[in-house]
């Protein structure tokens, strides 16, 4: 069942997400829940805060995407196809040591039509669980560090235009206005 994305300005995007504690059934159909919502939107990553819920859940699937990044899960490198779409709950991330900041142009399906120049460490480690509980590591860089990054952020309340350049922001920020101002319009109505 598709969801529905809540957009910028809707307070639950400001929400630090619960731990995900219980890995059941429900928790299952909600994972599967955004993986449907996230394709239906054309999104590359969906985080539980935009789709109204405060908890420590995400998904990603960059099957789609040009593969100009690397991985290894659990100390192997499968193929993409075999474990995404990917559900991450609980993640804690770790910035390779020596690893180079990247500038890459984000977008967020909370911010339609919305996108500016964001800066993030390039290649990452995070520890996650699944939607059963199993525990995973996954080493990553290119565009998959930076899209669980950015979902990460989302668990914690952290929006990507919070990690833009001032000079950045500011070529953007009548948007921002425009789309804070519509969504309190619709929350009305």
């Amino acid at each position: 069942m598709s969801l529905t994305i809540v957009h910028y300005s809707n307070p639950v995007l400001r929400k630090k997400g619960e731990k995900v504690a219980v890995f059941d059934a429900a928790l299952a159909k909600l994972a599967g829940d955004m993986i449907e919502t996230m394709h239906a939107a054309q999104g590359i990553g969906l985080a539980a805060q935009q789709i109204g819920r405060a908890i420590q859940l995400c998904v990603v699937d960059l099957r789609r995407a040009d593969p100009d990044f690397t991985w290894e899960l659990d100390g192997a490198k499968p193929p993409l196809d075999l474990f995404m779409p990917m559900v991450v709950a609980n993640p804690k991330i770790t910035v390779v040591r020596g690893t180079e900041e990247m500038i890459y142009e984000e977008g967020c399906l909370s911010f339609p039509k919305i996108h500016g120049d964001v800066v993030r460490p390039d290649e990452i480690t995070v520890h996650f669980q699944d939607e059963r509980g199993v525990p995973h590591v996954l080493r990553c860089d290119g565009l998959l560090a930076r899209c669980v990054q950015h979902e990460a952020d989302h668990l914690n309340g952290v929006l990507f235009i919070d990690r833009m350049e001032k000079k950045v922001r500011a070529t953007i920020n009548d948007a921002i206005k425009a789309l804070a101002k519509e969504t309190r319009e619709a929350a009305k109505a």
